[in-house]
């Protein structure tokens, strides 16, 4: 959840099995606490809160890391109630996650119907440069043909990981032009 004084941010985490992992609890947690957790329970669910200031304006973010999803998972009519932002995480090393984020997608949109909200598409895993399966442009294409923003992350590297949640905060004041600045709530799936 972002909320500069206001909302919050889900990321509905992709599988369960191994070759599924997208890092989403990894990004989060270096996000957070500024280390890189290489084994996580994915089964779980987490709340994580962090200050982070943009452009010189203070914001108080609520991370809600959301257990495993899969394509047959029921979507929670919880993970739409006060999300300011959805952030849609990928393996670049998996087909299989990169066919789910779309399913997550779908369900995401048959929730929320007509309300605008942002989303970021994030290409995870992106220092597996011999793995990687999935290219940049085509990550690129599917958050066009979504109408969101799109990055490519490592949750080894820090940077990476500060600059998604950075970037979410401005994709929601964007959207959110002319309201206070203040709390975001933000969705990790």
């Amino acid at each position: 959840m972002l909320t500069p004084q206001r909302g919050s941010c889900r990321s509905p985490g992709l599988g369960k099995s191994p070759f599924w992992v997208t890092g989403k609890s990894s990004l989060t947690i270096q996000f957070v606490e500024g280390q890189f957790v290489d084994s996580y329970d994915p089964t779980i669910e987490n709340t994580f809160t962090k200050t982070m200031t943009v452009n010189g304006q203070e914001y108080h973010l609520q991370l809600v890391d959301t257990a495993g999803q899969d394509e047959y998972s029921i979507f929670p009519q919880s993970y739409t109630i006060d999300v300011d932002g959805y952030i849609l995480l990928y393996s670049v090393t998996s087909y299989k996650s990169f066919e789910v984020v779309r399913v997550v997608h779908e369900k995401l949109l048959d929730m929320v119907g007509n309300v605008q909200v942002p989303i970021i598409l994030v290409g995870n895993k992106k220092d597996l440069h011999l793995e990687r399966v999935i290219g940049f442009e085509e990550g690129r294409m599917l958050a066009e043909s979504w109408n969101a923003a799109f990055l490519e992350s490592s949750a080894k590297e820090n940077q990476t990981a500060v600059e998604v949640f950075r970037r979410m905060i401005l994709e929601v004041e964007k959207m959110e032009a002319g309201q206070p600045p203040g709390r975001i709530s933000c969705s990790l799936m």
